[in-house]
């Protein structure tokens, strides 16, 4: 652990503090990703997704890829969040086109009462391993993020046996059945705290759970099938992390896609910080929800897709709408979902480099 660097430019970890800097630090999420044709030519050469998730080198050479490219204040994990109930048993795999399925969805009683914690030492041991690994590369440059699924977003996956467009087979076990829903949430959730806590022995400095189809819940279900197991996830976190030669604080990141409506609920679940999507106004979510945790947000991806001038003016406006921030109110510039694939990494140079400019200017 004592090989680790203390972070040079730990703007971002600030921001999540509500501390006072200099500009409004800037990541992505999916910024190491299809977009970039030097990520493209890695995952060819690792055979597919799972080849460079599983390989340590590949994921810290593709984790690296868009810091060589851009001025982010922020690496994170190149990894999926299905890596989990894939270690759970459930033979995760890869449709050319159709995305993620699993193998041995859980289907029957009898599936759901043979789910079991795996042992995240051995079975993921691939993951923390491109952890130390990526961390001990950056060298300290920037800090590294870890991160899950959420349980409930995990659960989606394990009982559809993939994606879905209306989330039936799920939600008729979490209606019909809520026990058997109950069971798979508490597994999954000591799951994931494990995981976490594994990435962050391995060196990550903050981490992030991706509650990504937590919108799909209906008001009350969403604070009782997940929001209650990701505030016993944070719970279990630690806020430090000795590196040997010195400590680091580890501040943690929820984001509910789709949770706008329950931006209170979510600032109460312990987390640093709240991630919100492109439908939140970023000023009335700071007046929401004040010196309870920091945001993180939230440009629309698709505003990628326009010219330069047009960027800079939506940078701009995202970041007036959030003002300036002050000691006690903390923002971190992220796009409101991953991503897109087509989106050309010159666009992406623009937007990083406006929200810097934009947000010193602010703050004169």
């Amino acid at each position: 652990m004592s090989s680790f660097q203390p972070v040079k430019n730990d703007t971002f970890l600030r921001a999540l503090r509500r501390e006072p800097t200099e500009y409004t630090p800037v990541w992505l999420m999916r910024q190491a990703g299809r977009y970039l044709p030097e990520y493209r030519a890695t995952r060819a050469k690792a055979g597919n997704f799972m080849g460079l998730c599983t390989n340590p080198e590949a994921a810290c050479e593709v984790t690296l890829q868009p810091l060589e490219r851009f001025d982010l204040d922020a690496a994170i994990l190149f990894s999926d969040i299905l890596t989990v109930p894939d270690a759970m048993g459930l033979g995760l795999y890869f449709s050319e086109g159709e995305g993620p399925k699993f193998e041995r969805p859980l289907v029957t009683e009898e599936d759901v009462a043979k789910l079991a914690v795996p042992d995240i030492g051995t079975s993921l041991k691939y993951v923390t391993d491109a952890v130390s690994t990526i961390r001990g590369a950056l060298g300290g440059k920037v800090p590294l993020i870890g991160f899950s699924g959420s349980p409930w977003t995990l659960a989606c996956y394990m009982v559809e046996g993939g994606g879905s467009s209306d989330f039936r087979k799920v939600k008729t076990m979490l209606y019909q059945r809520p026990d058997l829903m109950h069971r798979i949430l508490e597994v999954t959730t000591e799951a994931v705290s494990q995981y976490l806590r594994a990435q962050i022995d391995a060196g990550a400095q903050a981490v992030m759970i991706f509650d990504s189809w937590g919108g799909a819940l209906a008001d009350g279900a969403f604070q009782k099938f997940s929001l209650n197991y990701i505030k016993k996830i944070v719970a279990s976190l630690p806020l430090q992390a000795n590196r040997g030669s010195f400590v680091e604080d580890i501040p943690s990141i929820v984001f509910t896609k789709g949770g706008g409506l329950w931006l209170e609920d979510i600032a109460s679940s312990g987390a640093t910080a709240m991630g919100v999507d492109w439908t939140v106004n970023l000023g009335q979510a700071r007046a929401r929800v004040g010196d309870r945790c920091a945001i993180q947000g939230n440009l629309d991806p698709n505003v990628l897709f326009a010219e330069p001038a047009q960027i800079e003016a939506e940078v701009a406006k995202a970041l007036e709408s959030f003002g300036v921030p002050q000691a006690g109110a903390g923002h971190v510039f992220n796009l409101g979902h991953g991503i897109s694939q087509f989106t050309n990494p010159d666009s992406v140079e623009v937007m990083v480099n406006a929200v810097h400019a934009y947000s010193r200017k602010q703050r004169q």
